[in-house]
């Protein structure tokens, strides 16, 4: 291995397998590049980092992952303008998030310089795999795991820092219809949905199968509690058009804080747009679909942005929206994905090319 700084130990693949990937037919998040980092935590700390060829990963049959699903994991991209220079999309938040669900978790913290310089040399090794033109991405890949070997329900004293990266197109196409959930809950007041766990992802699955069975791409989640508040939609945080407000609920110990609905929010507000961060009631939908208030839903994430919703079910009935001539969902996500591949100016700080 060659050293590189003083920290990061770097194993370059032998050979690259790019040429046997079909760029224009990707399937989300089934490719990927020919290195990946990783790094151990034993002895009460991390040791040293490596990139290394992209390989499988062996655990004992007892990591304690397996056993009581300490993991937490992160999503970001990397993005190649015109010529050719890479950038990073507010790589600060999503660091600073896998910390705060890996404290929820009870796992140690990650070292800033360590996730900054694995994941720089990282796409440096991998650049041929980020393609240029809108769309085109590399989606980056955090995860955190417990491996001590052992089966007592206690936290592991040893875990396992991963970074791998796959490129992307587009997540999810065309618009999508939801229902609203009204027995299932995706999370509770004082349990860990505002951590990026693989848990919380894993309980979703099987509702969400319900609602595909009768038609529906995803289900809005609501409060645990009453089911009258409305909370995120399937893997993403939600958004409604009221007249010309935007609204969105608050984030809470139920609610991701998402980097893109952050995004949202803000980019919205430069463009003049009025915000409302608030709870908002299943009912207050209901009525304003029914007086025609209600002009636009979409989701907001990582991996599609902003997925508009066309249509959703409550209880029993369902409501088709309006077509739009300009949605304003079209708008903000224009504009956030023009800065994402430095096309426009960056008033917010947002971008960071990768040097």
């Amino acid at each position: 291995m060659e050293q590189l700084h003083t920290s990061l130990a770097v194993e370059k693949a032998a050979q690259s397998k790019i040429d046997q990937v079909d760029f224009s037919k990707l399937v989300f998040g089934k490719n990927f590049t020919d290195h990946m980092f990783i790094c151990e935590y034993k002895d009460g700390k991390w040791q040293q980092p490596r990139v290394v060829p992209y390989q499988p990963i062996t655990l004992d049959p007892s990591a304690k992952v397996f056993h009581y699903g300490q993991a937490v994991f992160e999503g970001m991209k990397a993005y190649k303008d015109a010529n050719d220079d890479i950038f990073l999309f507010r790589p600060e938040e999503n660091f600073n998030r896998i910390n705060k669900s890996s404290e929820r978790l009870a796992m140690p913290a990650f070292p800033k310089d360590y996730f900054f310089e694995g994941l720089t040399t990282l796409l440096k090794l991998d650049k041929e795999w980020i393609k240029k033109g809108n769309g085109n991405s590399l989606y980056i890949r955090p995860f955190v795991i417990a491996t001590e070997s052992g089966v007592m329900a206690s936290p592991s004293m040893e875990y396992t820092f991963m970074i791998i990266c796959s490129p992307v197109q587009s997540y999810y196409g065309g618009e999508v219809k939801v229902k609203i959930a009204d027995y299932y809950s995706r999370a509770a007041n004082g349990g860990f949905g505002a951590a990026k766990a693989a848990g919380n992802y894993a309980g979703q699955f099987y509702p969400t199968k319900l609602a595909n069975e009768e038609g529906y791409q995803q289900i809005i989640w609501t409060d645990d509690a009453t089911h009258e508040y409305l909370e995120e939609a399937g893997t993403m945080n939600i958004f409604f058009r009221i007249n010309d407000t935007l609204l969105t609920c608050p984030t809470s110990d139920r609610i991701l804080d998402g980097v893109t609905r952050k995004s949202v929010i803000a980019m919205a507000q430069h463009m003049g747009i009025d915000v409302e961060v608030r709870p908002i009631k299943v009912s207050e939908l209901v009525e304003a679909a029914n007086n025609g208030s209600l002009k636009e839903m979409f989701g907001s994430g990582t991996a599609a942005v902003i997925s508009p919703i066309s249509g959703f079910a409550n209880k029993d009935q369902f409501w088709e929206l309006p077509k739009q001539e300009s949605p304003m969902a079209q708008q903000i996500k224009q504009a956030i994905v023009s800065l994402q591949y430095n096309e426009t100016e960056d008033p917010f700080g947002w971008r960071v090319k990768v040097d």
